[in-house]
């Protein structure tokens, strides 16, 4: 049986690949400080297994603890040597994702992303570890590709934190150049939407959310008044904004063709995009949500937010090819699964 290290794997796409993973029939060691996560997301990806027939906690194992420091790491890799079960590769998730944040705290950005990725690779080199999954994004790219961008676009970022997913990316890079063993992908997520379908699991994001899904939700439910819309005169179809969203399933299903195959072939570094390859505009992403939910949206037209595109779409064609990975559920799937998430967790998981 394979081990992998799992950080930040009570998140929102963490916690979805977990699930994902102990049904492949993996055992995780997961870290996570649970800052921005709860612990009731992995007890609740527990839940789902053992509903579904699966002995979860068997291949489970917790540990709460910040990767910023370098003893938590090696004490997991410890544990996994005495369980007989030695980490064999890792998927990092860990790290601040808060574009907004990121602009008022770039310090706080650059110390916890960059310090707890070094501390990691570091560490997996000296346990022997040989295969890492980097969960990295779409904001790498930054303004200047046209959509649909492809793996070797434009790599500009206009934030502290696509800076910073860069610099790890960079980092990696300059890691396998001194060490050719290794066996690394950095996944440029575009936006991961939706939960899982038995609304067990889904996005809870701490504070104000800066994603336009756990927005819409919360206005469906009436916990929000309305939804502000950036802009009604770009260059798009209908003025508003296009962005290429991806159900959180199909993007966990994407980590594990992807480890599969860096754990199948020889020592390499590969970039890959993970998104539908389909752009959706906000209004018709309103109408879609309304129609699937059978609700009404209010929403209001505000100002453009300072950095934003017209459109920010995948060319998901490498990801087809190289690791026999397509999305499998659409718009309305992640409609659907948002909302019922958000009806049965109105509080997210402190309800």
């Amino acid at each position: 049986m394979k081990s992998i290290l799992i950080t930040g794997g009570a998140g929102f796409i963490g916690s979805h690949t977990c699930l994902s993973l102990i049904k492949k029939g993996y055992h995780l060691y997961v870290i996570d400080s649970f800052i921005n996560s709860s612990h009731l997301s992995l007890s609740n990806v527990v839940k789902i297994l053992e509903i579904d027939g699966y002995n979860a906690r068997k291949f489970l194992n917790i540990f709460r603890g910040d990767i910023k420091n370098k003893s938590t790491i090696r004490d997991v890799f410890l544990k996994s040597i005495s369980d007989k079960k030695p980490i064999q590769s890792i998927i990092h998730f860990a790290g601040l994702k808060s574009v907004a944040e990121s602009v008022k705290k770039p310090c706080l950005y650059w110390e916890t992303n960059l310090i707890s990725s070094l501390n990691l690779i570091e560490l997996m080199i000296d346990f022997n570890c040989l295969n890492i999954v980097f969960s990295s994004s779409a904001t790498v790219y930054g303004l200047n590709n046209k959509s649909p961008i492809k793996e070797n676009g434009i790599l500009n970022p206009y934030n502290p934190y696509g800076n910073t997913k860069l610099a790890i990316e960079n980092l990696l890079n300059d890691v396998f150049q001194s060490n050719k063993r290794l066996k690394i992908a950095n996944l440029r997520y575009f936006n991961p939407v939706g939960a899982h379908p038995s609304g067990f699991i889904g996005e809870d994001p701490k504070g104000i959310p800066n994603n336009i899904f756990p927005i819409i939700a919360k206005v469906a439910i009436g916990k929000s008044e309305k939804l502000n819309v950036f802009g009604n005169d770009w260059p798009t179809i209908d003025g508003t904004g296009i962005r290429d969203y991806i159900h959180v399933m199909d993007l966990a299903e994407g980590h594990i063709n992807m480890l599969e195959f860096l754990i199948n072939n020889q020592p390499q570094i590969v970039n890959l995009n993970l998104g539908t390859g389909i752009g959706t505009s906000v209004l018709q992403l309103i109408n879609t949500y309304e129609k699937v939910n059978n609700i009404k949206i209010p929403f209001q037209f505000v100002q453009r937010r300072s950095g934003d595109v017209a459109e920010l779409v995948a060319d998901n064609s490498y990801a087809k090819h190289l690791i026999n990975w397509s999305p499998k559920k659409d718009l309305k799937d992640m409609c659907k699964d948002s909302f019922n998430w958000q009806l049965k967790n109105p509080f997210g998981f402190s309800s």
